[in-house]
C-alpha cells in the first residue's frame, strides 16, 4: 500500500517549490511529483558553447520582488545589474518617439486607475478600450506592443476589467528588469529542489487525482500516491487537464477554463564584444513593427556580451512557424538593422520556444480570455474540498513572475482547511 503523506504538491515550478519548503518547516510530510525531468517550471537555463550559463526562461528581479531577492541571498545568489548604460532606441523610428512612449506610459497609469468591479468595463475588451482613448497612432502602437509585449496574447482577446485587476498587483517602483541572476535564476529553482531531497519525484506528469472522505489518491507515472490534502501548483491551464474525480463543481472547472496561455519566444545571442557600445547604445531596443518584439542587454563582467530577444503574443505565433535557420536569420536580421551590421556577426544563438510548452502551455504566464469570467481566480485561490490550487497567475502581488508564484505557493499552504498533521 502507498505511503500516506500530509500534503501531496503537483508542480516543482516556484510555486509549487515555495509550497512544499514551507510544509517542510511546519513539520509535514510532503511528496512533490513534478512531470518534467527538471524543477523550475517557466525558469529554464541552457548553456552557450563557451560554458555561460543563461536562463532561457524567467530571468529579471528587482528590488521591490522582496521575496525572490531574500531568497537569492538566502542561497548565496549573485544579483548582476542589467547594464541600461547608452541610448535605449525604438524600432522603426518615429517623428517623436519620447512623445509617443510617453503618452503610452500615461494610458497604462489611466487604465490602472480604473475600477475592475466597474459594470462599465463589462465586455470590453483591451482593444475596445484603447481605440476609444485620444492618443496618437504612435501612441497606441507603443501602448499595444507593450501589453501585448508582457502578457503575451492578442489585445482583443484581453477583458479590460481582467488586465485593469492584474497590472494593478504589478506594483515595482524600480524597473523590472533591474537585475539578472548571474549563476541564473534557474540555479535558485534546483537549489531549493535539492533541499526536498526524495521527497521530489520528477519525471511524473499527475493525470487524475480523485477526493474521497479520506483524503487525495494522486495518478502520476503509472503509481498513486496518498494523502490528506494536494496543492496543485501548475499554471491554471495545465491544471485543466487533469482528470478529477468526482468532476469539480461546473463554476470551478469553468474557471479552471477560463485561461489562456501566453505565447513567447526567448533567444539569446551572443558575441565576442558589446559592439553596440562602441555606437552609444544600450542594446535596449523597442519595436513598433512588429509588435511584441524587445531587446536587451544581458552581459556580465568579462569576455563576452549577451543580447536577450523576447518575441511575444501573436508575433511569436506567427514566426514559431519559420524554420529554425529561417528564424535565426530573422532574429539576427531585426537586431542587425536596430543595432548596425555587426549584430549579423553572432558567435552563438540559444531560442527557446515556450508556446504550447508541453507542461507549462507557454510564457510567461496564463491570461484570463473569458470575458465573464470575473470570480474565476477567487474560485481557483478557493480550491475545493482538500485541494488548492496555487500559481503565479493566482498571487495577490507580481502576478505571473517568479516573486508572484513564490508568494502563491506560500498562500496555498497557509489557506489549507483544516489542521494538517501526520499520522
Amino acid at each position: 500500500m502507498s505511503q500516506r503523506h500530509d500534503v501531496i504538491v503537483v508542480g516543482a515550478g516556484f510555486a509549487g517549490l515555495s509550497a512544499a519548503l514551507s510544509l517542510v518547516d511546519k513539520g509535514m510530510d510532503v511528496v512533490v511529483l513534478e512531470a518534467a525531468d527538471r524543477v523550475g517550471g517557466r525558469v529554464e537555463s541552457a548553456v552557450f558553447g563557451d560554458g555561460t550559463r543563461v536562463d532561457t526562461g524567467a530571468q529579471f528581479v528587482c528590488d521591490d520582488m522582496e521575496n525572490v531577492i531574500a531568497l537569492l541571498a538566502r542561497y548565496g545568489k549573485t544579483l548582476v545589474q542589467t547594464p541600461m548604460a547608452g541610448e535605449s532606441i525604438v524600432q522603426p523610428p518615429g517623428r517623436d518617439d519620447d512623445e509617443a512612449y510617453a503618452q503610452a506610459r500615461a494610458l497604462r497609469l489611466r487604465l490602472r486607475g480604473l475600477d475592475p468591479a466597474d459594470p462599465a468595463l463589462a465586455g470590453l475588451t483591451v482593444a475596445d478600450w484603447l481605440a476609444a482613448q485620444p492618443v496618437s497612432p504612435d501612441a497606441a502602437l507603443a501602448f499595444r506592443s507593450t501589453v501585448e509585449g508582457l502578457w503575451c496574447r492578442p489585445i482583443g482577446e484581453l477583458p479590460l476589467w481582467y488586465l485593469v485587476s492584474n497590472d494593478r498587483r504589478i506594483t515595482n517602483r524600480q524597473t523590472e528588469i533591474e537585475y539578472f541572476v548571474a549563476e541564473t535564476i534557474h540555479s535558485l529553482a534546483e537549489d531549493m529542489a535539492a533541499g526536498l531531497g526524495s521527497r521530489l519525484l520528477t519525471g511524473h506528469p499527475v493525470t487524475r487525482i480523485s477526493t474521497g472522505p479520506n483524503g487525495v489518491e494522486v495518478s502520476a507515472a503509472g503509481a498513486s500516491f496518498l494523502a490528506r490534502q494536494a496543492i496543485v501548483a501548475v499554471p491554471p491551464v495545465m491544471a485543466s487537464r487533469i482528470a478529477y474525480a468526482p468532476a469539480l463543481p461546473v463554476k470551478l472547472s469553468a474557471a479552471l477554463g477560463a485561461w489562456r496561455s501566453g505565447t513567447v519566444i526567448k533567444a539569446l545571442v551572443r558575441y565576442h564584444t558589446p559592439f553596440w557600445h562602441d555606437e552609444g547604445l544600450s542594446g535596449l531596443v523597442a519595436w513598433r513593427d512588429p509588435v511584441g518584439l524587445f531587446s536587451c542587454d544581458v552581459s556580465r563582467n568579462g569576455p563576452g556580451a549577451t543580447l536577450v530577444v523576447f518575441i511575444a503574443g501573436p508575433l511569436a505565433q506567427s514566426w514559431r512557424q519559420m524554420p529554425q535557420a529561417e528564424l535565426q536569420e530573422t532574429i539576427l536580421e531585426k537586431l542587425a538593422g536596430a543595432l548596425g551590421a555587426e549584430a549579423r556577426n553572432a558567435a552563438d544563438l540559444i531560442i527557446r520556444d515556450w508556446t504550447d510548452d508541453l507542461w507549462c502551455g507557454g510564457g510567461y504566464g496564463d491570461t484570463i480570455c473569458d470575458m465573464q469570467a470575473r470570480d474565476a481566480e477567487d474560485m481557483l485561490r478557493a480550491g475545493f474540498g482538500p485541494i488548492r490550487f496555487a500559481s503565479a497567475e493566482l498571487s495577490p502581488s507580481f502576478p505571473c513572475y517568479v516573486e508572484g508564484a513564490i508568494v502563491a505557493g506560500r498562500a496555498a499552504v497557509e489557506a489549507l482547511p483544516g489542521r494538517v498533521s501526520s499520522q
